[in-house]
């Protein structure tokens, strides 16, 4: 083993074992819109609205273009299967795919194949990327933190990632009693939206620890917005309602 690869696993510090195999258990449902992750599928649209208007608003880009997210170099870290990381690409972005399970980075690779799209997948770390020395214009960390051994660690590890004017999209769950009773007894038991055991409520972060840690990592956080679902209209929207589903962007601090 070579030194770079010998600190490259080094660096491997945030994931969760237990984390990690949860999701590689479901790694072949990410594109059905009727299975375990239906309910990422119906929360895409809104996702993909916010993530592309602030990312316009930052590098002055037309949110109309064809691909206005030209030129930009994009992490999708904790991909998936590329729910989010394909969609990117088709607006421009020189899109990498991080996940550290194998069988995401798999699926993801072989459903951009069969998309005729160029994503660069790689079954890696946030931290092993800093090893690596890349850095991006746009980091998408999206349903992630949650999931992570050492969330301080690994927000740290990506703010590493951002070049000067880049930013970083963070999407969480929030730690509240309403968050434990439509998170997980009603999506996890009720629902059946996703497998009993997706989410362990104690690993929520609420607003205000992720500022601490976004603080302690050297960042800011300017802007956050609410998610919300309306069961009328089986509807994901910005809401200003943040005691479940939130999103915030980051910058790195002044």
């Amino acid at each position: 083993m070579n030194d770079s690869n010998r600190a490259s696993e080094e660096a491997s510090t945030t994931i969760d074992p237990d984390e990690l195999a949860k999701f590689t258990a479901m790694a072949e449902d990410w594109w059905n819109p009727h299975g375990q992750f239906k309910p990422l599928h119906k929360f895409n649209p809104t996702r993909l609205a916010y993530i592309r208007d602030k990312l316009c608003a930052q590098f002055d880009r037309d949110p109309h273009a064809d691909k206005p997210l030209q030129g930009l170099r994009l992490l999708d870290i904790g991909c998936g299967g590329g729910l989010l990381s394909e969609p990117m690409a088709r607006l421009g972005a020189d899109v990498v795919g991080a996940d550290a399970a194998k069988a995401n980075i798999k699926t993801a690779a072989l459903h951009a194949e069969q998309q005729g799209l160029a994503i660069d997948y790689r079954a890696v770390t946030a931290e092993q990327l800093v090893v690596e020395g890349e850095t991006f214009d746009a980091i998408l960390n999206m349903e992630v933190i949650e999931h992570v051994a050492d969330p301080q660690a690994f927000m740290s590890a990506c703010g590493q990632l951002m070049r000067p004017q880049a930013i970083m999209f963070l999407a969480t769950l929030n730690r509240t009693m309403k968050a434990f009773a439509l998170a997980i007894i009603g999506a996890e038991y009720v629902l059946r939206w996703l497998p009993r055991g997706t989410h362990e409520w104690d690993k929520f972060i609420t607003p205000k620890e992720l500022e601490n840690i976004a603080d302690k990592a050297g960042l800011e956080l300017f802007t956050s917005t609410g998610v919300s679902f309306n069961p009328l209209t089986d509807k994901w929207r910005q809401s200003g309602d943040m005691s479940v589903n939130y999103m915030a962007v980051a910058r790195k601090a002044s």
